[in-house]
Parts: structure tokens; sequence; C-alpha cells
């Protein structure tokens, strides 16, 4: 199967509008004795396929709520996925697979939830689920995380911590709650509302008192070998968790919430490994030096949202997903935007909190004295860099372009960032790549094209040896099917898979793109880097382009379904029987994953025309 998974992009792709029919006719007509230029475009070396689907693939569970142990249907709205390398060298590992959906069930558990389950490398280069036989006497391929009886609860398990250093799995508790009241609410969270006396193993937790509420929203770590919750790190914070990262000495966890204002977070351990114990930080950036101030040492707080604004910690537009590059631990987080956050931090600002001065720097491009005001707007949000050697932070990548009305999908950008969420580390040919996860909060200022209410969201690629990255340096990767969010990408360890979700895509769409899923993109180790001055550095090229600067040239990528042109056109492409299906412009490459294989035409408005043959 194709790369991008021909599918999804034509279940996006298609609802947006062509409107420049006056650039090219509906139909083709080759003169008589020419014959086009042949470009071939080989079959992709990635493949795809589907490996868990919610809502129909079968769950083990424990006994629940004095109910029996059993089985039943996945839970659905996949977000992150973990890795936990199985170091017997029997399989390839864990997969742990977060539900962010809230619901009640006798089974499961209420509130959120969390399904493991073992693979294999199959000799054909696919992974294999694998049969498992857990200590609690489940048997199966997969299995429901019981929290219920371990730690309590969890809500909307989003985002998470995938440890690269030991394996070790946190699950991320985003829906943060205020009362026991918003807990449970028309016949769906979480039922028991009793306090609760805390079983923990961490300093100080032990036997405290809480409001059921104030259990929910801590990273909760889980034993994805024996499908259970091990703990909930109340001494990182109560806070509405998305992303972490684990750093290679093992004593440092770097901590994203999804909040305005969120406050990019830091927690020490005393010795490596241990979590248990240590203080807890707040990135500030005009702090003199070190740049991280203490919120707490083994801290007992439940306030940590007032203890940042007290210590004027820097202040973000929801930080989601966390990601550490190996190759010099340097560190990126997502910003994912949000339309008008002013009035939601003028509060904390006016208590201490401070703004980064690319913030204030963006508001002032807006004509605004302050991010605070009703008026600052962050459509599409962007990717930080923090240098650990000088604790330094700074914008890596901004999103955009901005619009202030979205133009219609024949003047739409070739590349668009909009609402980066999740992030990670993926190494293709030796080389370190973002991999970037959109998920779009709106459709308006050119999120989507003039006339497209689906937020369609895609994957995107970006070479960190670039030192300042543009939105043209993103390479394309992947798209999701009709209102789907894609989240959770991370990389299995022999760094031939990349492994994706699919959270909740309109029910409308075919089965299995109509739930939620885990899909896997394989044939990463196939992957060369070239170093060509394209957007994509991807081979294979079957065309010089060196020798070919002067007249209109088109050069195949077949790793990622894309046509590059030699220079900015207008192009139009038809199909064997010469009618037009597609309109582009002022582009210098094209995304031809939706096309099926057989023979097209693609033509410029000089009139030169070139033959594509899509294998």
């Amino acid at each position: 199967m194709q790369c991008r998974i021909t599918l999804l992009f034509l279940l996006c792709f298609t609802l947006f509008k062509v409107n420049a029919q006056d650039l090219f006719d509906e139909t083709i007509t080759i003169p008589t004795g020419y014959v086009p230029e042949e470009i071939l475009l080989p079959p992709s070396p990635l493949s795809m396929q589907v490996l868990f689907i919610g809502g129909t693939d079968i769950v083990q569970t424990t006994e629940t709520y004095d109910n029996a142990a059993g089985e039943t249907v996945a839970k659905e709205w996949h977000d992150f996925i973990g890795f936990t390398p199985d170091e017997t060298g029997q399989s390839l590992g864990w997969v742990s697979v977060n539900h962010e959906m809230v619901s009640s069930d006798d089974m499961i558990g209420d509130g959120g939830g969390m399904t493991v389950f073992k693979v294999a490398r199959a000799a054909d280069g696919s992974l294999e689920v694998m049969d498992q036989n857990l200590d609690d006497g489940r048997s199966g391929k997969f299995f429901n995380v019981d929290f219920v009886n371990h730690t309590g609860e969890t809500g909307m398990n989003c985002g998470g911590i995938s440890s690269t250093v030991d394996g070790r799995i946190w699950t991320a508790e985003e829906w943060f709650r205020t009362s026991n009241s918003s807990i449970y609410r028309d016949g769906a969270g979480v039922r028991d509302t009793m306090d609760v006396t805390v079983s923990s193993d961490i300093p100080g937790w032990n036997g405290r008192q809480l409001k059921k509420y104030e259990t929910f929203n801590y990273m909760t770590e889980i034993d994805p070998r024996q499908a259970k919750s091990i703990r909930k790190m109340y001494n990182w914070g109560r806070q509405p968790f998305e992303g972490g990262a684990i750093e290679p000495s093992n004593q440092i966890a770097y901590l994203g919430p999804d909040a305005t204002p969120g406050f990019f977070g830091m927690y020490v351990a005393n010795s490596p490994g241990n979590y248990n114990e240590g203080t807890l930080f707040a990135y500030k950036h005009d702090k003199p030096g070190w740049k991280w101030v203490p919120i707490w040492e083994n801290g007992y707080e439940l306030d940590h949202n007032s203890f940042a604004v007290e210590k004027g910690a820097t202040m973000f537009n929801r930080i989601e997903w966390v990601a550490l590059d190996p190759a010099d631990n340097s560190v990126y987080f997502t910003e994912t935007g949000r339309d008008n956050p002013g009035t939601r931090w003028a509060d904390d600002f006016d208590k201490g909190g401070t703004f980064h001065p690319a913030t204030m720097a963006r508001a002032a491009a807006q004509g605004l004295a302050s991010p605070t005001s009703r008026d600052y707007t962050d459509y599409y949000g962007r990717i930080w860099k923090y240098d650990a050697r000088t604790s330094e932070l700074s914008v890596y990548l901004e999103g955009g372009p901005f619009f202030e009305d979205s133009p219609e999908e024949a003047n739409y950008p070739d590349k668009h960032l909009s609402n980066p969420d999740g992030l990670s580390i993926a190494q293709i040919d030796g080389r370190s790549f973002l991999v970037i996860q959109e998920d779009l909060n709106g459709t308006s200022n050119g999120r989507v094209p003039a006339g497209v209410d689906n937020r369609t969201c895609e994957v995107f690629l970006l070479d960190l040896s670039i030192e300042n990255p543009s939105i043209n340096d993103l390479i394309r990767l992947t798209a999701v099917p009709k209102g789907a969010e894609v989240t959770g990408a991370i990389q299995t360890p022999d760094g031939n898979s990349l492994l994706i979700n699919c959270q909740h895509p309109s029910t409308d769409n075919p089965f299995p793109f109509n739930h939620s899923l885990t899909f896997a993109i394989h044939g990463l180790n196939d992957l060369k880097v070239l170093d060509r001055g394209l957007s994509n550095p991807f081979e294979v090229m079957s065309n010089d382009i060196e020798d070919k600067k002067s007249e209109f040239t088109v050069f195949p990528n077949p790793a990622m379904r894309t046509v590059y042109l030699n220079q900015v056109s207008d192009v139009a492409i038809f199909d064997a029987t010469g009618r037009r299906i597609m309109v582009k412009r002022n582009v210098t490459e094209i995304d031809v994953d939706s096309l099926s294989p057989g023979a097209y035409y693609i033509k410029n408005t000089s009139g030169s025309i070139k033959k594509l043959i899509v294998q």
C-alpha cells in the first residue's frame, strides 16, 4: 500500500474545491505527433497497516466494581502511544494506547482508559499482535489497563511520556476538574464521588484525604507488561497534563500542561530513575542564570497554577507534547495556540505570571500593548526549542502562514502548519526528524481552504539539522480521514515503523476509518536522506536536477508520493482519458498519493506537457 494511505487522503482531500477553471480546459488533447516525456513514479517503499481498532477489537478486563473479569470492546478516542521494548528479544515490545474518551463502564472502569498489546516483527515486515498470559489470569491479545483496582480512575487519558531510557510509560490526565459535580454529568463519567484516602509510595501522600475530583489530573505511571497502573505522580503537581519527556540521565522529566496559561515544567529526581522524590520547577525566561524556579520540593500542594504564577513563571498558550532529541538533548514542545487567549491569562499576568519576548512581539505585531488583550489572536501555534546547555528557550518554527481570510483551494499554500499538537522524534538514515501532528482548533483564517469545514489533520517530518527552518521545510507524511485528529506518533525500537493514532473520525467514513484506530507506517529503514536543496530530502529521484533547470521538469519522489517541479508553476493533472482531475497554483510540488496506478498528464500554463506513470 502507498505510504500515505490512499484511502485516507481521498477522504480528506476530495472535499477541497478547485476554483481555477479559467487556467486550464476541462480536457486535454495531445497534439498529433507530440510525444510527452514520460516520468515514472515507482511504488513507495513505505506501507501501511492497521493494528488496533477502537469499538471493534476485544480487550480483556479484570474484576471491576464487583463485576467479574471478562472481555468487552475496546474504548475509542485513541491519543498517546507509548512503546516499551522487549529486552528479552522475544518480541519488539509492548504498545500502550491512551483513550481520551470519558465514559462510565462497569468492565473497563469509569473515566478515561488505556489499552496495551504486544507486537513482534513478522517476516514480511509487518507487525504481529501477539497472544499473552498476564499474572492476573487474563489471556488474549488486547488488554484494558486496570486503573480502578490500583490507583483509581483516570480522566481523559490524553498525552503521556514514553521513556526512551528504560521503557517506562506515564499516561497524562488532561481532564482538569474543579468539583465533584464535574466528574459525572449526563450519565457519563466517574460515578463514585466519595472522598478518597490516598494509597501511595510517594512520601507525604499515603493516607492523605482528598475530594474525589482532586484525585484527577496527574501523570500516572503504568506497567504495560501486566496492563495495570502503578502510581499517580502527585508530587509532579496537579495539572491538565498533556506531554512529557525523560532526559537520558533518567533524572529529569520535562512536563507540558495543556492550559492557558500553561507552564513548561521540569521535575528533577533526587536519584536516577526514582521520580518519587525530587524538586518540581517551572521555566522563567527572565531569571538570571539558570532559568528555572522551584515550585516545591517533595510537594504536597494541589494548586500548581497559583504557585507557578506567584514565582513569575513564563506563561504559554496550551503546551501539548514534549520531545527530546537524543542527538544533543535539545527539548522541543508544541504550543498549539488558541484563537483569543488574552482574557484567559490576564488575571495570572496581574498576579505575577510573565510572557516570553516572542509572545510580546507577537502581540506588538498585532498592534496590541499586551497578549492579555481580548483582541490578541494565536490561530496557528508553534514549536519551541529548549537548549539544556544554556537553559534558553526560543521559537523553532512558527505555524501559519497567516491569512485574514481563508483562500480557495487552488490558491492555498503548498505548505501550511496549523495547531501542532503531537510531537516526537524519529531517526531516519541516521538523522533526527521531528514528527509533527496537527489538531486543528478551527477552520477559519486559512487553517483549511475556503468552503471546507473538515478539519483535515496532517503529519509532517522536519529535519532537525536545519538550524532556522521555515514552513517550506516541512515534509508531509500522512493525513487522517474526515473529522479525525492525528496523534500519538512513535517510532518502533528497530526504527522501521512509525505508529500513529487516528482519533474520533467521522462515523460516515467507511470501516475501519469510522473508528479511532492505531496504524503503522512501515519501511522507514529503506529511506535515504539526500541533500539537494529540496523541500523533501528523501530519495528516490529518477532525474538529475542539476542537468535540467531551464525547462519545465518534473521529478518524482516515490517515498513521499510527491512530484516536484523545477520552477514555481500553475499546473493541471489530467487522467488517461484527458479529463482534468486536479489544478494547483503557484506550486513547486504536488501530492499525488490519491492517484491510482496508471497514466496521467501534467500540463503547465505555457503548454508544456509531461506524462506521469504512477506504479
